[in-house]
């Protein structure tokens, strides 16, 4: 009778160690008021083939549109027979020089400046050209984006419309990590110098998160969020292995048959 209820609290255990929900605790080593210095504070630059937009505004009509790409009106098609206007502003695509073609002025450099950047260079050159006396510039980013993929409620591209994104926005704008998504190991993959780097940050660690080179994130950086061993165990072919949940139902009810029959 005592082997008999061994074997049954010792069935009991193992399907409940085997459920076990996983840990979702962010920022473990951090204090109420504590503060982080973020060692990387990095804005978004231009680099050849982004794309953006730049308005130019001014007391003079005429200037403005001497100096403004021209709004599209595209086609848009809302239903299965019925078309819409959309409008949109033209853009500048960066070469591979890092210049633009800016009207009048003509190529301009733009690779490695931030939006700020550009507004002030463009708009020095159209005062010191004597072209326009009062500009006011205007840049916003237009095909600029990164990736979030894996264990995340809503995976894709999110685009960036900001100088700053951080690792914690592009999580949250894309639903945050799911209960089976690795805490501690997230991956990300940046291209630096023409080579694919990649860091791992664990969001455990506010320590390790405000101190990663990837806190303020890149266009085209790609987040990718493992899956946790409960997922894995849930991804086999057939779920019948011995890290499965099937497998350690199986073994309880194995163990309680042979209990009943060692009672008996």
């Amino acid at each position: 009778m005592k082997l008999g209820n061994a074997i049954h609290l010792l069935a009991v255990t193992l399907l409940l160690c085997s459920c076990a929900a996983p840990k979702i605790a962010y920022f473990q080593d951090m204090q109420q008021g504590e503060a982080k210095q973020v060692l990387n504070n990095i804005d978004i630059r231009v680099r050849p083939e982004d794309k953006i937009s730049i308005l130019v505004n001014s007391k003079d009509q005429l200037l403005m549109g001497l100096f403004n790409l021209p709004i599209v009106s595209r086609q848009v098609n809302s239903s299965a027979s019925t078309f819409s206007q959309s409008q949109g502003i033209s853009g500048y695509t960066v070469n591979k020089k890092g210049d633009i073609d800016f009207p009048v002025l003509g190529e301009v450099h733009v690779e490695g400046m931030t939006r700020e950047e550009i507004a002030a260079h463009i708009k020095e050159k159209l005062i010191t050209g004597n072209l326009v006396k009062d500009p006011v510039v205007t840049v916003e980013f237009m095909n600029l984006t990164v990736s979030v993929l894996g264990e995340v409620a809503n995976p894709g591209r999110i685009n960036i419309n900001k100088d700053k994104l951080t690792l914690l926005d592009a999580l949250s704008m894309a639903g945050d990590l799911t209960v089976y998504g690795k805490r501690d190991n997230v991956l990300v993959l940046r291209e630096e110098n023409g080579k694919k780097v990649h860091y791992k940050v664990n969001l455990n660690s506010g320590n390790d998160l405000y101190a990663s080179p990837v806190y303020y994130l890149q266009q085209d950086d790609v987040v990718y969020v493992e899956p946790n061993s409960v997922r894995a165990r849930q991804s086999t072919v057939n779920g019948n292995n011995v890290r499965s949940t099937s497998f350690w139902f199986s073994l309880a009810s194995l163990l309680t048959t042979i209990t009943v029959l060692i009672v008996k």
